[in-house]
């Protein structure tokens, strides 16, 4: 893995390993479940150990991570560490809009088969049109135990109503109904009840019946890519946010490997479910990140009071990706602000707190991109357009953590296949390991 140097080391220089490697991990990451499970495989490769949530903690220095599904939290205790040293957080999320597979997934009419999908998120639904699809997730097993599973080849497809038969599509607009229209087609015949999981049995090597439960979802089978002449741009799945999920893992990792003079404790929180709400187990409105870092305060032998102290320090940068101006509709961003791929990271900014930003945490976000030698650009939602939001303004507000909205600058957000500048991964990157280094 091509990880950003840290410190001085990795100013103002351009890294194209970095970015074939973010490349790679969408690649391997087709689910939350992969990329939890690439992510940890990275940070056990720069010394972190897993450990149990079950399990009694110590407070021993070293990196250590926890994983619960599609959630990750790692952190690395430098030597000399009090109970009451603050953390610096990197937060993402793992999830991305799709269609996922329904409990009763064997369907079909009129002799074709189906795989019976609901949607996740807010996927642009005709970007999932006529493409060819793999099946990836998790299954649950009736020993207990779960098992990934992951079916990269043309296995299912939701094919669009042809032209002919909609003579008015170019016109007046293509119109999906997400019921009826995006059931994908997956073999010819009737429908048979527990086809699609004898399938994955048969497939993941498990005898029949032992698969009691399933997370799955479909993914788009087109590799990532360098895109136009000068090859300055990325296209690819998952951007939205694995391109962060990775950017955090490499700036951890990379911080963890020179660790001398740490002032705080490092942290990456990589959240589920930010696509519709945040609001589970291993969501950023869960109790998951709270829970680990109150854990490594007591393991070290601190109090309520050393807990206290420590969060009242604790600087969490929100890492998503944002809207770059789109050519063919600037209208639609403020007119004054207009992110650039090939720009550098984006701050984020709205002050009705779809974003955590304030004028504080963008100075700390200027003296990291400083340090790192970075550019940054600013981001504000056109007052006319209604403004997203992501994990930022949930984290400070459920541990009452100061929090900083950030980001990379792409176009075609939540499409099956995202666009941003080839230098912006690695930029992004060591704006991270200047923040995580303090």
């Amino acid at each position: 893995m091509s990880t950003p140097a840290a410190g001085a080391a990795g100013r103002a220089r351009f890294d194209r390993g970095h970015t074939d490697d973010m490349m790679s991990f969408l690649a391997a990451s087709p689910s939350p479940y992969h990329a939890v499970a690439n992510a940890a495989a990275r940070l056990e490769k720069a010394g972190f150990r897993e450990v149990e949530e079950t399990a009694e903690w110590d407070g021993t220095s070293g990196g250590k991570y926890v994983t619960r599904g599609g959630a990750i939290v790692a952190w690395y205790v430098p030597e000399g560490a009090s109970a009451h040293t603050p953390y610096r957080i990197v937060g993402a999320h793992t999830d991305s809009p799709n269609l996922r597979v329904k409990p009763q997934p064997d369907s079909g009419a009129h002799g074709w088969r189906q795989i019976a999908v609901e949607i996740y998120g807010g996927p642009l639904l005709n970007s999932w049109l006529d493409r060819d699809l793999g099946l990836a997730g998790r299954l649950s097993l009736r020993d207990g135990t779960t098992r990934l599973v992951n079916i990269d080849r043309a296995l299912c497809r939701v094919p669009q109503l042809a032209i002919h038969l909609d003579r008015a599509v170019n016109t007046d607009g293509l119109k999906l109904d997400k019921q009826r229209h995006l059931q994908p087609i997956w073999g010819l015949g009737d429908a048979r009840e527990g086809d699609l999981i004898r399938f994955l049995e048969e497939e993941s090597g498990l005898a029949p019946g032992a698969v009691t439960g399933w997370d799955l979802m479909t993914h788009p089978l087109e590799a990532p890519s360098y895109l136009g002449r000068d090859e300055d741009l990325v296209a690819g799945p998952r951007m939205d946010n694995l391109l962060s999920v990775h950017a955090a893992t490499a700036a951890l990792a990379a911080v963890a490997t020179d660790a001398g003079g740490l002032s705080y404790i490092p942290v990456l929180a990589a959240f589920d479910h930010e696509e519709n709400g945040s609001q589970s187990d291993t969501g950023a409105d869960g109790p998951l990140l709270g829970s680990v870092l109150e854990r490594s305060v007591f393991a070290r032998g601190g109090t309520y009071e050393d807990r206290a102290r420590a969060f009242a320090g604790t600087v969490c940068l929100s890492s998503d990706t944002g809207h770059a101006v789109h050519p063919n509709y600037a209208e639609r961003h403020d007119p004054t602000h207009h992110p650039r791929a090939g720009g550098g990271p984006i701050l984020k900014v709205n002050v009705n707190n779809r974003y955590a930003t304030d004028g504080s945490g963008r100075a700390i976000f200027a003296a990291a991109c400083e340090k790192a030698g970075v550019p940054f650009q600013s981001f504000v939602s056109n007052n006319a357009m209604p403004c997203g939001t992501t994990i930022g303004p949930i984290t400070a507000a459920r541990h009452g953590i100061k929090t900083v909205d950030i980001g990379v600058a792409i176009l075609s957000m939540h499409s099956v296949r995202e666009l941003c500048g080839t230098a912006d991964p690695y930029l992004l990157a060591n704006s991270l390991v200047a923040f995580l280094e303090g």
